[in-house]
């Protein structure tokens, strides 16, 4: 599904394969594209979103893998699998509950940190030695996304890596915190 425009809430709920690629008209870059509570309990398919997306973003996500450029509150919660991917700000309790799966998030603004929920997961920069893999999968993951919403955001960071690399985090489940990357596995 390729939507030019703006989706409501519960885009992808329970979304199984597939792919949804929104982009804003003429809106701009801050602009809203999806609403509260996108991919939940999604087990599959691609999302991308060219904009912010509301609350409760990736709620009970299980094998979904998305690329939005920032949320509302409790993004990642009760995550048991995939990937999320965030160009941008993040609400706060991110990843409250979250079991499984990962996200990465772009965080020029410095929040990152202090809008987690560090009961269950933590946060590790990727610029290391120890990140070649990550590295590779998110750099690949981005311009699959540049192809498919023409963002300007996303080609930044792509024509930007090697410096804008230093403003990404991994977001993963403590126990899990150095297992391999699998984005296909979930629960």
């Amino acid at each position: 599904i390729y939507l030019q425009g703006a989706g409501n809430d519960y885009i992808g709920k329970g979304m199984n394969g597939g792919k949804i690629v929104i982009v804003p008209r003429t809106q701009g870059e801050k602009f809203s594209c999806g609403g509260n509570t996108c991919l939940y309990g999604a087990t599959g398919g691609t999302l991308f979103v060219a904009g912010n997306v509301g609350e409760r973003f990736c709620v009970r996500n299980s094998g979904a893998i998305a690329v939005v450029e920032g949320t509302g509150d409790h993004p990642c919660e009760y995550m048991t699998g995939g990937v999320v991917v965030i160009l941008g700000k993040t609400g706060v309790n991110f990843g409250a509950g979250m079991t499984g799966g990962m996200a990465f998030v772009y965080d020029e603004s410095h929040e990152l940190i202090d809008n987690l929920n560090q009961e269950l997961i933590g946060a590790r920069r990727i610029d290391t030695d120890e990140s070649d893999e990550e590295r590779h999968f998110i750099k690949k993951l981005l311009q699959e996304y540049v192809d498919e919403t023409a963002s300007k955001k996303a080609q930044y960071i792509l024509d930007n890596f090697r410096h804008t690399l230093r403003d990404f985090w991994i977001v993963r489940p403590k126990d899990l915190a150095n297992a391999p990357l699998n984005p296909m596995e979930g629960d």
